[in-house]
């Protein structure tokens, strides 16, 4: 019996694959936070059978995929569905992170429409990021897999639907249903929207846990841009993209280094340039001061443009949505 294996991100397809758990195990890419979502008709066509419109690298689904990772099942050419046809069974390997859960949303929404492929589908929830694990150790886990059903995909449809709207209310109204047949679903909805500019600073929570370590004495970029950890909503791209862009505002919360040196290896390399808070940053941390009273915003949240003049807040104290 043929078994495929989809990991929701890439390092935890290398794990699975090492593990030996399945036929093929292959993981998606795409980084739905913290930047403006790709059409439906790019996400679509990076999927299809490989021909002149992928010329570019990662255009196709599998430029990453490892050489031999299909052997029997196809070459890196196939298109994704194309690939699911060929399997018995195939099961979604989900970890919590919000990322992976919108994943897992517009996956199940784009697979809908294929019966002979939904019929065979299952979801394996972890409660970690599997690639903390060695592959020795998870090919011992004994986790339940759930056979997907409509109920699933009708959710996951109102979820990804939801994320790609114009604004953050859908996904603020979604929290108000019954998720729990997506388990981690609600978490990671939560853990989004806190990322929105909070109601009296005028910054998410992964953009104040950077000011935190910077007020905590952390100096050095490579240790600063770890405080996406603390939350594990931003990857180490999207930590170090939001540091540059904190330090680059007219009136920034945080200084990095001589501005002469204008390129990134001053920060992530081997300058020894050390990020130090403002007035202003500390002003923020004090909750004193609002970041967008100084700055200009232009920054997508999911389908939401966020500017001065559209500007959706996430109110911690009552974890609610404060409209423009």
């Amino acid at each position: 019996m043929s078994r495929l294996i989809l990991a929701t991100n890439h390092l935890d397809e290398d794990v699975l694959r090492q593990s030996r758990q399945a036929n093929v195990v292959l993981g998606f890419y795409p980084r739905f936070v913290r930047r403006k979502l790709p059409s439906e008709e790019q996400l679509l066509m990076g999927l299809e059978r490989r021909s002149a419109k992928h010329g570019n690298s990662g255009d196709h689904w599998l430029d990453d995929a490892c050489r031999g990772s299909l052997e029997g099942f196809g070459t890196r050419d196939i298109g994704f569905f194309e690939l699911c046809s060929k399997f018995d069974s195939i099961e979604i390997w989900v970890d919590p992170r919000p990322n992976d859960q919108l994943v897992l949303v517009w996956l199940l929404d784009l697979l809908r429409p294929y019966k002979e492929i939904t019929t065979k589908l299952s979801l394996v929830h972890t409660d970690d990021h599997v690639a903390y694990y060695s592959p020795e150790s998870v090919a011992k886990w004994k986790l339940p897999a759930f056979k997907v059903t409509e109920n699933h995909l009708v959710l996951a449809r109102r979820a990804w639907q939801a994320y790609r709207a114009e604004t953050p209310q859908p996904c603020f109204d979604l929290l108000m249903t019954d998720l729990t047949i997506l388990p981690r679903l609600r978490p990671a909805l939560i853990a989004l929207l806190e990322e929105l500019p909070d109601n009296v600073t005028g910054l998410g929570a992964s953009e104040m846990d950077i000011l935190d370590f910077v007020n905590d004495g952390h100096t050095d970029p490579r240790r600063v841009t770890e405080a996406y950890r603390m939350r594990d909503v931003f990857d180490e791209d999207d930590a170090r993209e939001a540091l540059l862009e904190l330090g680059a505002y007219s009136a920034p919360p945080i200084l990095l280094g001589d501005p002469a040196f204008n390129n990134e290896d001053r920060y992530f390399g081997r300058s020894e340039w050390k990020v130090t808070l403002t007035e202003l940053g500390r002003s923020l941390l004090a909750g004193e001061d609002d970041m967008w009273r100084h700055n200009r915003i232009e920054r997508g949240w999911g389908g939401t443009e966020l500017t001065n003049e559209r500007l959706w807040r996430w109110d911690r104290e009552s974890r609610s949505l404060v409209a423009p």
